[in-house]
């Protein structure tokens, strides 16, 4: 069959993850309508779409791709590890000698060589523990981490993809302290054996095989797990995986099946992709392969619906977080005291009345014995406990509890911890019915750091602003309930002025304290849809408040500063807007500036390089950070303004 492929090496698998990521994407807001289990809080889809975001971007940056002209996916994560990552980089560089992958549907890297298909995949699977946001996302790594190991030696086969699906299928099981059928885990456990059972002998027929399964067991969903049936909804966590198969059927040559819109009560039809049915039963599910929502192969190569356009988030969904980092620098234990890990708080200490947190962590340094020792001690404490490794001595922990501060306490006694994460549940039970009226307004400058504003879901305000552009801005913006990030765009009074125009009986609107923005990103990393308004306002600003925030410079000319007299030309280095750095070598006055701001404490350093940033400047200040503050994660994101050559922020 024409453009069907034998084998998917690693270009290949690295535009499946591309446009999985683009699915999820247009799935988000029906997977987190879903989303009643473990907890009622809607963000299962978001949760997989931050996951498999992480997982591209942690893949490119492995490759160094190129940023795509027309694409979403920009950005080098440095994490400090140069050792691991120059290795992941000589394994994606290596040639897989294989049948050549279905055409590139994608034509981002298709100026690269043939890439390793076990290189892409690690480095895919790696990111995607390290990045993966709530259960899901965390299952999403493992399966991530079944299909790498399945092409340890070779591309992505029939025969591979079989094994895949049951290494991955066990990876999960193990990982969960008290497996939960009508999840995730039976929908792939299905799928597996689907794949294992197929008489087809070719990758295209094992992935429609696989899909099959999956879409039938999550029919099923419902019948197995109590909450499901009340709620009259399929799994969401399980609807997430589906897509991740029918992409797959895509990238192996065919057409990805056709789905129905899965909501309370029944799937809702597509009407334009499949036949009218009656709509009575969350059961019924749409079996027949037909058009995907996007057009098949061109002859070409490219996706006819395929292209990841800047902004592709919409306003108004809850923020997927493309820019959050792991951590949460503003979470406090809320512990009353610090108890040694083997008197854990009993899963009964946390009743109905009781605030639950969602823990998550990084932990290193560590063994497989310590680590089933803290999968233990976190089911004492709690449920929806998941751990899991990358591979490459690192795990990811999450659990959902009564005592976050417990929660880590054992996860110390494990090994080195990073990239903590604690956030409240909503034990309510409530789940919201649909989207916010609400958007982010967002000022910006540089075509990367509009990307990363419009990626996370933001209405982006371009080009020299002024109080009256900021309120016709405003008036244009069709919700209601309107939050913006003014990013230091103007003063405090005339930003006032401004909300005070703005507002009339059918609009509310909000400031949010944001001077720069990197404040502004680590604001927005924290948007919830879900919430209040005021309280995602509130969220939101105590991130940005505890965002440290710096620049560096180039003076323009001599001038006398709060430090003394600088010469034109000399590196300038700020902290807020004073000046606290003057160097005639503007590296150096990037390096003292750092120091300076990690000398108070900080765990993430984010930095936004600008236009005119001198080649190598990140990893000259990434190194740095790396010998001088071990244990603080660097996140660089080419940001593309004028004026600062890097924006900082601590957190």
């Amino acid at each position: 069959m024409p453009g069907v492929a034998d084998a998917l090496d690693g270009t290949a698998l690295l535009n499946w993850g591309r446009h999985t990521l683009t699915a999820l994407e247009r799935h988000r807001d029906e997977i987190n309508a879903l989303n009643v289990f473990p907890v009622a809080d809607s963000d299962t889809g978001t949760n997989l779409l931050s996951t498999m975001r992480a997982a591209v971007r942690g893949a490119e940056a492995a490759i160094d791709a190129p940023i795509p002209s027309a694409g979403v996916y920009g950005g080098r994560v440095a994490d400090g590890e140069s050792a691991q990552t120059e290795a992941l980089r000589l394994q994606v560089g290596a040639t897989d000698m294989a049948t050549p992958a279905s055409p590139d549907r994608g034509p981002a890297i298709a100026e690269h060589r043939a890439l390793s298909a076990h290189g892409v995949m690690a480095a895919m699977a790696r990111a995607a523990t390290m990045g993966a946001r709530g259960n899901s996302g965390i299952i999403l790594s493992q399966v991530l981490r079944g299909v790498a190991d399945a092409v340890a030696d070779g591309p992505l086969t029939a025969e591979a993809l079989r094994f895949a699906l049951r290494q991955a299928a066990r990876l999960v099981r193990e990982a969960l302290s008290s497996p939960v059928e009508g999840t995730m885990l039976t929908i792939l456990d299905r799928a597996a054996e689907r794949a294992a059972d197929a008489s087809e002998r070719d990758l295209l027929g094992v992935a429609l095989a696989a899909a099959d399964g999956a879409v039938k067991a999550l029919g099923e969903t419902p019948a197995q797990l109590g909450v499901l049936r009340e709620a009259g909804v399929v799994d969401a966590g399980a609807r997430g995986l589906l897509v991740l198969l029918d992409e797959l059927v895509a990238a192996a040559g065919g057409s990805a099946p056709a789905r129905p819109v899965y909501r309370r009560g029944a799937p809702e039809e597509r009407p334009s992709r499949v036949p009218d049915r009656p709509a009575t039963d969350v059961s019924v599910i749409a079996e027949e392969s037909a058009a995907a929502d996007r057009s098949d192969f061109s002859a070409d190569g490219s996706g006819g619906g395929a292209e990841y356009p800047a902004g592709a988030a919409k306003s108004g969904e809850a923020a997927s977080n493309p820019i959050a980092p792991v951590s949460n620098p503003g979470a406090v234990l809320p512990t009353s005291a610090v108890r040694p890990v083997g008197e854990l708080a009993p899963r009964s200490a946390w009743g109905s009345g009781a605030p639950h947190y969602e823990v998550m962590f990084l932990v290193r340094a560590s063994d497989d014995l310590r680590i089933g020792e803290l999968r233990d001690q976190l089911g004492a404490l709690g449920d929806s406990v998941v751990v899991v490794g990358d591979g490459e001595e690192t795990w990811s922990a999450h659990v959902h509890c009564g005592d976050a501060g417990a929660a880590v306490e054992a996860g110390l006694a494990a090994g080195v911890l990073s990239g903590i994460r604690i956030e409240i549940l909503d034990d309510s039970g409530h789940t919201p019915t649909g989207k916010a009226d609400r958007a982010i307004l967002a000022v910006a400058a540089g075509t990367g750091a509009v990307r990363l504003f419009e990626d996370a879901g933001a209405v982006v305000l371009e080009g020299a602003v002024t109080a009256d552009v900021l309120l016709e801005a405003i008036r244009r913006v069709p919700q209601r309930e309107v939050l913006v990030l003014p990013n230091g765009a103007l003063p405090a009074h005339e930003l006032v002025a401004v909300s005070v125009a703005a507002r009339d009986g059918q609009r509310e609107v909000l400031m949010l304290p944001c001077g720069s923005m990197v404040q502004g990103l680590a604001a927005l990393s924290m948007h919830d849809a879900g919430r209040a308004a005021a309280d995602d306002a509130f969220a939101m600003s105590e991130a940005a408040a505890g965002t440290r925030w710096g620049a560096l410079r180039v003076a323009p000319e001599r001038s006398l500063t709060m430090v003394g007299m600088c010469g034109a030309g000399d590196g300038l280095g700020l902290v807020g807007h004073d000046v606290v750095v003057i160097d005639s070598d503007v590296r150096a006055a990037g390096r003292t500036l750092l120091d300076r701001m990690l000398g108070l404490g900080g765990e993430l350093v984010t930095m936004l390089l600008g236009g005119d940033a001198p080649e190598g400047l990140s990893d000259d200040l990434t190194a740095h950070v790396a010998a001088g503050f071990p244990g603080v994660e660097v996140v660089v994101y080419p940001g593309g303004q004028a004026g600062d050559l890097v924006q900082i922020g601590v957190e």
